[in-house]
């Protein structure tokens, strides 16, 4: 790690070396005076009057930048150093008014970000939903369609569950799917099947007519556009009316079992925000989305998910979280700060 001192503290500087230099101003003594005396060889020298006052030599500050590396690679010195001077970005000052450039291999650049510690906050979250028992895990889009059905018909089934779920609890919109495949949820019956009709099949799910109204025209677009079949790539999903990138992302891991980002929706994004595995607060899941995938490895994007919306169902909730029953509380800024409140 390199410290730059700011130009105030080199002007500091050459301030006391121009109070102790005989080069900065001020009368001058009769032995810096060159009329005052002669060489001791020549007697008949004039002396000059003690009291001669020289003109002041005026030399140029130069502002120095004193500079002091050091190598940090131990996580232990880490800590403690960050405590003294906090991390910035590169090139920018902290609050004690230095300018830091990181040297240590884990944050030479901004690419190579990652949060603090999350090895272990994800494990203790895996401890935490080790029994599987959150909503998501019985309700989810995988678990609530017909897996023994025909491929095509479980595809579609998976995009009609993610275009209910949106601002819907997973109950409810396991209850709707319920009602459709008893009613019979194919491409060719929905189209038979009067919009107000499936209204009613899918109420009380959130927006329940403007769902009604996407399924019709999302399932004609199969029908005629992709042979009865959901579109393969994410591009086309996400054009197809109702569904965005959350619901286009996770349609592609289970109906495709193509892992091509993280599907993040408000527990995704309230928690990561929380735990700060964004290197900047986000205030959209999308925004989320994109600071997750710069530096989680590819890996984990598809258990994440529902890793995350089960934690934020069961503990990390929207409003009175259950922090005192968290594993990551000591660990977790937001969990700390918890903390100091009721200590308070």
């Amino acid at each position: 790690m390199r410290l730059i001192y700011p130009r105030n503290i080199a002007y500091g500087m050459s301030r006391m070396a121009a109070t102790t230099s005989p080069y900065f101003g001020g009368r001058l003594t009769r032995s810096h005076n060159k009329a005052s005396t002669s060489s001791s060889g020549d007697s008949n020298a004039v002396k000059g009057p003690s009291t001669l006052t020289s003109k002041k030599r005026i030399r140029k500050r130069q502002h120095v930048s004193i500079q002091y590396e050091i190598d940090v690679k131990d996580e232990t010195v880490k800590k403690q150093y960050d405590k003294v001077i906090p991390r910035v970005a590169k090139g920018e000052k902290n609050k004690k008014g230095f300018t830091v450039v990181m040297s240590s291999s884990s944050h030479s650049s901004g690419d190579d970000w990652e949060p603090c510690q999350w090895h272990e906050m994800l494990d203790n979250i895996r401890e935490m939903r080790k029994h599987n028992d959150a909503p998501v895990d019985s309700m989810g889009a995988e678990k609530i369609c017909d897996e023994e059905a025909p491929p095509k018909i479980f595809r579609y089934q998976v995009l009609l569950s993610l275009l209910l779920s949106s601002q819907t609890k997973d109950q409810v919109t396991s209850a709707a799917m319920t009602k459709l495949k008893a009613h019979g949820c194919t491409v060719d019956n929905i189209l038979k099947t009067p919009q107000n009709k499936i209204e009613q099949l899918i109420y009380p799910v959130g927006f329940f007519k403007r769902k009604a109204e996407y399924i019709k025209k999302t399932t004609r677009i199969l029908k005629d556009k992709y042979d009865s079949d959901i579109p393969p790539t994410l591009k086309e999903l996400i054009k197809l009316p109702g569904i965005g990138p959350k619901m286009a992302h996770i349609i592609m891991d289970v109906a495709w079992k193509q892992v091509t980002g993280i599907g993040v929706d408000t527990h995704v994004h309230r928690i990561s925000n929380r735990l700060k595995w964004v290197k900047k607060t986000t205030t959209n899941p999308e925004d989320t989305r994109v600071a997750l995938e710069s530096w989680l490895p590819r890996d984990l994007w598809s258990e994440v998910n529902v890793l995350l919306v089960g934690f934020g169902q069961q503990t990390c909730l929207p409003v009175g979280p259950k922090c005192s029953e968290c594993i990551n509380r000591q660990i977790c800024p937001y969990g700390q700060s918890q903390n100091r409140v009721s200590k308070k």
